[in-house]
């Protein structure tokens, strides 16, 4: 899935009004090259999106194989529902949920790997019924899923200026996040928000320091879409059952796209690779009963130049990859010599 930060509305090719809009998959290659380690193993994929990562891990495993695709999205599925291979199992839901659908895939705690590629996709904004993009006037909406939850045009007609500026702070890093709510409030009580062009409208007006390439409502839809779709806590739950549901030596494959994901990944990587460093200063104890339960592969890996050029939304994505230690294993003692 692509998406988002400086990038989030740059085009991707797509065009609005085709049905089949271009979905590229964001570092490809290196995530599925990173997840597969073996061929015969079973692997789940927690956002098909169009499928390209999912396709190209079909294409890796061999008869014995097996992939667990989830969405929530009904567009993404009914994509999903043309994949014709036995191999093949989607599952319509979040990747909060993964550790359930892997159970009821019968794979739960044996997965060789597991990819989360968060966030939203191309198609997704390029769609301007789906209300994400402020550059495509459409209804205002960003759900992922349409048939749950509010939208955005009902969560702007209800919500107060404090909350609405919290959201903007928190999920949006804007700085004039209380002038844009207060902003917002007064115009919606001249008419409702409704429109994407004209929620992108108030907000320009109300912004008073644009930044160089970066549409001044960027940071605020960014922000909207992020909490109404809870990705954050999405992120955030997925990572506490992946590895439950990982087997030793599984691969967890993560592709964010935003600096608050990242540093979601990239703390929980460190802590479950640190062990149990809550332990009273000065406790003896050993390291390999510090209950380690993942090493990082690697460093962070960015898109390629070339990747970049084909797809300028490719040029925020970063992928972390770690690995899930089995357990400790004491060192052998040499054994104790005879009594004569």
């Amino acid at each position: 899935m692509l998406h988002r930060d400086n990038a989030s509305e740059a085009p991707s090719g797509g065009t609005a009004d085709r049905p089949d809009f271009r979905h590229t998959s964001v570092l490809l290659e290196g995530a599925v090259d990173a997840l597969v380690q073996s061929p015969s193993g079973a692997y789940l994929d927690g956002t098909f999106g169009r499928g390209g990562h999912s396709r190209a891990i079909l294409s890796r495993l061999d008869g014995h194989g097996r992939l667990v695709a989830i969405d929530r999205d009904p567009a993404a599925l009914a994509v999903a529902a043309e994949i014709d291979d036995a191999r093949l199992t989607v599952c319509q839901g979040v990747f909060a949920e993964l550790d359930r659908h892997a159970a009821a895939c019968g794979v739960h705690g044996s997965l060789s790997g597991i990819l989360l590629d968060v966030g939203v996709s191309s198609p997704q904004l390029d769609d301007p019924e789906r209300g994400f993009s402020f550059l495509r006037d459409g209804p205002l909406d960003m759900r992922m899923d349409p048939t749950s939850g509010i939208g955005a045009a009902e969560w702007i007609a209800r919500t107060g200026d404090q909350e609405m500026a919290r959201v903007f702070k928190t999920y949006g890093e804007e700085r004039f996040a209380k002038r844009i709510a207060r902003a917002i409030v007064a115009a919606r009580q001249e008419a409702p928000v409704q429109r994407t062009h004209q929620l992108a409208e108030i907000v320009k007006a109300a912004h008073p320091a644009w930044e160089k390439g970066k549409h001044p409502a960027t940071r605020v839809f960014q922000a909207i879409r992020i909490h109404l779709n809870d990705e954050l806590g999405q992120l955030e739950r997925a990572l506490d059952v992946a590895l439950d549901s990982l087997q030793p030596g599984g691969r967890l494959v993560v592709i964010s796209f935003h600096s608050l994901e990242d540093r979601l990944v990239k703390r929980f990587i460190r802590d479950q690779a640190r062990g149990d460093t809550h332990l009273p200063r000065g406790m003896p104890i050993r390291e390999d009963q510090l209950n380690k339960r993942l090493k990082p592969v690697g460093k962070a890996m960015r898109a390629s130049d070339s990747e970049i050029d084909a797809n300028p939304r490719s040029r925020s994505a970063v992928m972390r990859i770690a690995e899930k230690l089995g357990p400790a294993v004491e060192k052998s003692r040499p054994p104790a010599e005879k009594s004569s």
